[in-house]
């Protein structure tokens, strides 16, 4: 099995190292803690072989998803290990394919709805710099004061360690400093004793304004509302790309596919050669 401590160096690798998000080294955590006891380890010719197949056949009822997830984190952490200098080989830990979707942005006249059912600032606030800057919660859970300018907002150490600027709208500029004077932030824009508010309560929060016009929304569709709107109106993908802090521009790449698809579904409803 899996020891604690090569799994607590490896989530040290990623924490300080790799620069991952506290909300992935936990994912990541419970996945390999999980795996552990199912993992058999044997050596052979100064090599260790890693054996999962216990383990994938333990999850092999889950969604596809979720395996190649579990599975890319024991890869990830197979990864490591090489890279630490140990000869190893691994039985099981094959990729399955899974099937690709389209990311389900909501639409603006929803979240525009959203915003005007919102009962305070800090609502407000909060739907707005999640879909006016494209933030991951995690970045938002995370944002300082002192990296918010009147123009520009600074997001220090996003997703893979990466700094990042993000152009700030004035109208968002005018709402947080409201927000700060009717709240008396000191150091996070949204603290509790000035301590970052958890992106659970985030969460919490923006589903209760959505819910207020009928619809389920995560802080993630509204990161992906706000790269499919910029492309949509022409902005340029390397653009979009570094405001969402995408490591590899494949990654925004989809979003031009979810426009075609909507050229595609509106083409097939306006021209005359497709109705019945």
């Amino acid at each position: 099995m899996l020891q604690s401590d090569e799994i607590n160096a490896f989530l040290d690798y990623l924490t300080n190292i790799r620069k991952y998000s506290p909300q992935t080294i936990y994912t990541y955590k419970k996945t390999l803690l999980e795996a552990a006891p199912k993992v058999e380890i044997s050596e052979d010719n100064g090599r260790i072989i890693y054996d999962i197949r216990g383990y994938r056949l333990e999850i092999s009822k889950l969604a596809k998803k979720t395996i190649a997830k579990k599975v890319s984190t024991l890869r990830s952490f197979f990864e490591y290990k090489k890279s630490m200098g140990f000869k190893i080989k691994t039985i099981g830990d094959e990729q399955i394919k899974t099937p690709k979707t389209l990311p389900k942005p909501i639409h603006k006249d929803l979240i525009q709805k959203a915003i005007n059912e919102c009962q305070n600032s800090g609502e407000k606030l909060l739907l707005l710099m999640l879909y006016s800057l494209g933030l991951r919660i995690s970045e938002l859970e995370n944002l300082k004061l002192l990296d918010i300018g009147s123009e520009w907002v600074k997001v220090v150490h996003g997703k893979g360690g990466k700094d990042r600027m993000i152009p700030l709208l004035p109208e968002v500029f005018e709402l947080i400093e409201k927000y700060r004077l009717e709240n008396c932030s000191k150091l996070y824009l949204f603290e509790e004793k000035e301590k970052p508010l958890s992106q659970n309560r985030l969460r919490y929060r923006l589903f209760k304004i959505f819910e207020r016009v009928g619809v389920k929304a995560t802080p993630h569709q509204l990161r992906h509302s706000f790269a499919t709107d910029l492309i949509n109106k022409g902005a340029r993908i390397v653009d979009v790309s570094e405001l969402l802090g995408h490591k590899e521009l494949s990654t925004t790449q989809v979003y031009t596919k979810l426009g075609m698809s909507k050229k595609l579904s509106g083409y097939l409803n306006a021209h005359p050669m497709c109705k019945e």
